[in-house]
């Protein structure tokens, strides 16, 4: 695999929890990730629940590493497939919402114990 050149823009996809997907969409190398969050944000299917309110509810997964807010896709070294025209596909991790204390005791209470959880771990 190869890094990405510098004025190539990258095409990508965000596979979202259900396993639906977001693009693909073309962006330049010079794109933050913060921007792709807000564009992420902007696309969010409408009918899906729970979804995120801010692009810090969001976290960015390719090639095993959380992307960094800050970072370019150039800083943060998106590799390219050898094929010309690939499509990369990121992970969307959503940040569970945090609650107050007092909530949080309520929610934990009111929890089954025997209730089994599921979780998918990328």
């Amino acid at each position: 695999m190869s890094v990405m050149s510098l004025e190539e823009p990258v095409e990508l996809k965000f596979r979202l929890y259900d396993g639906t997907d977001i693009g693909p969409n073309k962006y330049p190398p010079a794109t933050t990730v913060a921007n792709i969050k807000e564009s992420i944000l902007n696309h969010w299917p409408k009918e899906k629940q729970n979804g995120p309110k801010s692009i810090h509810d969001l976290k960015l997964i390719n090639a095993g590493k959380i992307l960094e807010n800050s970072k370019t896709l150039a800083d943060s070294r998106v590799l390219l497939g050898e094929i010309p025209g690939c499509v990369i596909t990121m992970h969307v991790v959503i940040r569970p919402p945090t609650n107050d204390k007092a909530s949080a005791g309520k929610q934990q209470s009111e929890t089954p114990k025997n209730k089994p959880c599921c979780c998918t771990i990328l």
